[in-house]
């Protein structure tokens, strides 16, 4: 047998070595990409104020500029958008409010909230001012505007559900936000589920009625995350949930300001946007167990109006969707 020579010997050392260093080094690399994404997709919505903050100053381009990370955003018309956004992979956040999330949840949606970015009054039942409709019961038989899979519609179920009526005892038109008040203004519906800033510019510019209201059955306006991207980044999630800090603060020191950008942002006169953000609370960005209570009461009436499945557990699916762990880290009190 022939000897091999120890040069040989060192030579193949040094080049293992070398592939161990490589390899090391591309896995070092793989690790370091796979742990910050590439882009980070947010929504706007007008029913969003913070929302319109962040995306008007560039909040999230400023936070994220040193790590090369793309900021794209998306416009929301309504929750149900958004949470189409959410469960396409199209946004990894996404505006809405709490008992939308829930429907979205109850159906497998893979989202959970992790920021309250306002406690709105921003849905009530809305009739033209010369109409004979001066309460819930008088909806009965009538068409009633609203937007599937929203604040308003729950709203206008539950208050249905606290009159003894149902969806069924109503003519539902199936309309997004803006074009249910269009057709209020019309006369193609007899009453409609409003939301703002669509509520307050009808109420203003045309004298429509809110006959209805009751902001203890609005639930919470949530920014969602993906599931998905919760687990891979959480302290990207925690970093937006900052940036969303700035932007309630801001407002919270700016409300004229505030007002102004609203209205240039959604196209509204400025004493609509005035009205819009007099029905908002930026108080409490946490979320909790107000919250939980507030989604657990709405989701048992969608359960009782055969929306959500009668086999589901709304209270375990409210504290699926509620993570405060993110914004509890971020938000000193």
């Amino acid at each position: 047998m022939r000897k091999i020579q120890w040069i040989d010997v060192r030579r193949l050392s040094v080049l293992l070595l070398a592939v161990v260093v490589l390899i090391s080094a591309g896995c070092s690399s793989s690790e370091a990409n796979s742990s910050a994404p590439e882009e980070i997709r947010v929504d706007y919505a007008y029913y969003s104020p913070t929302s319109l903050v962040v995306k008007k100053f560039g909040f999230l381009e400023e936070e994220f500029k040193d790590d090369n990370i793309q900021i794209e955003y998306v416009l929301s018309q309504g929750s149900n958008k958004a949470l189409e956004f959410l469960t396409s992979n199209s946004v990894d956040f996404g505006s809405t409010a709490g008992a939308a999330a829930l429907m979205a949840k109850a159906k497998g949606a893979p989202v959970k909230n992790v920021y309250i970015y306002s406690k709105p009054e921003w849905t009530a039942l809305v009739t033209n001012k010369d109409s004979e409709i001066s309460s819930v019961e008088d909806l009965k038989g009538k068409k009633v505007a609203a937007t599937l899979g929203t604040d308003p519609y729950i709203f206008l179920l539950r208050s249905l559900n606290e009159a003894g009526l149902s969806q069924d005892d109503i003519e539902l038109v199936n309309l997004q936000h803006g074009d249910g008040a269009s057709a209020l203004s019309t006369g193609q519906v007899d009453a409609w589920a409003g939301l703002d800033p669509h509520m307050a510019r009808v109420e203003l510019e045309t004298d429509a009625e809110l006959f209805y209201r009751n902001a203890d059955l609005n639930t919470y306006g949530f920014l969602n995350t993906r599931t998905e991207f919760a687990e891979k980044y959480p302290e990207h999630v925690k970093r937006v949930i900052n940036v969303y800090e700035k932007a309630r603060q801001w407002i919270l020191d700016h409300p004229e300001e505030a007002a102004e950008l609203l209205a240039e942002e959604a196209d509204i006169q400025l004493d609509v946007a005035k009205k819009q953000l007099e029905r908002n609370d930026f108080s409490n960005p946490i979320p909790g167990e107000e919250q939980k209570e507030a989604i657990i009461a709405a989701g048992n009436v969608l359960q009782e109006s055969e929306i959500i499945d009668a086999e589901a557990d709304v209270e375990e699916l409210t504290n699926e969707l509620i993570d405060p762990t993110f914004a509890e880290e971020v938000i000193t009190k």
